[in-house]
């Protein structure tokens, strides 16, 4: 069975930009909604996709993220191409971490993380929820569940320098995190069973912003994004983006 692959998405409304971007092994419909919601209130966002995410497994243990750095920066700078000059900056999970960076390495307007990890304490949870997302993949494939097993294993064993990579992001970024000034809205879900809910407080309490904000909610889990809160959700990122200094 051919599976309908995503793609990126560019919304474009007003001349103030919005970067969203996706989880580990996510895509971008992980931040397509709320896409939807900011194009509805003016604002233009655009999503890409990392190397390797929105494919067959075995494609992204290929890739790295030192690669899908890469590919924030250059969908940072297609947005600056597309003619926005101020762009903030919203990820989740794992698109937290990589937002974060660019907090300290570019001039960004300001930053949203939701769910996003800061202690690699959960290799755990990760390898399952990778396995899990693998099996989920060739189930959709259709394939035999013997042929599954084995190709999951497969998998599995080749993604160890995979696992590594994100640790050392994870950890890079935790380490630079106080060099961050620009105005944060830092996002946790209370029944976030992937990560360390605690990483929220560490974000919140070391970015060096004067202007920085944090909320729970109760009934999401880790994709907040597409879970029972995310019209609330919504609403909050849009409050927090019109507090922003913007010269637009």
């Amino acid at each position: 069975m051919k599976i309908k692959l995503p793609q990126p998405f560019t919304f474009e409304a007003g001349e103030r930009a919005v970067l969203l971007l996706h989880g580990f092994t996510g895509h971008s419909a992980d931040v397509r909604m709320l896409g939807r919601f900011l194009e509805k209130k003016g604002y233009t966002s655009h999503a890409p996709i990392y190397r390797g995410h929105g494919l067959p497994p075995e494609e992204l243990i290929k890739s790295n993220p030192d690669q899908w750095w890469a590919d924030v920066k250059a969908a940072f700078d297609h947005l600056k191409e597309l003619g926005y000059q101020e762009i903030a900056v919203a990820g989740l999970s794992l698109g937290g971490v990589l937002g974060l960076k660019l907090a300290y390495s570019e001039k960004i307007k300001g930053m949203v993380t939701m769910c996003a990890p800061m202690f690699f304490d959960n290799e755990e949870k990760l390898t399952k929820g990778f396995r899990e997302f693998s099996k989920e993949f060739k189930q959709l494939e259709q394939k035999d569940e013997t042929v599954i097993k084995e190709e999951l294993d497969t998998i599995m064993d080749q993604s160890k320098n995979l696992f590594e990579g994100v640790r050392d992001t994870v950890n890079e970024v935790k380490s630079n995190i106080d060099m961050i000034y620009t105005p944060t809205f830092v996002v946790q879900a209370e029944k976030d069973e992937m990560i360390n809910p605690d990483s929220a407080n560490y974000i919140y309490d070391n970015v060096e912003s004067t202007q920085k904000d944090m909320k729970w909610y109760a009934n999401s889990g880790h994709v907040i994004t597409m879970d029972k809160e995310k019209d609330q959700l919504h609403e909050d990122i849009y409050r927090f983006l019109e507090s922003l200094d913007w010269e637009v």
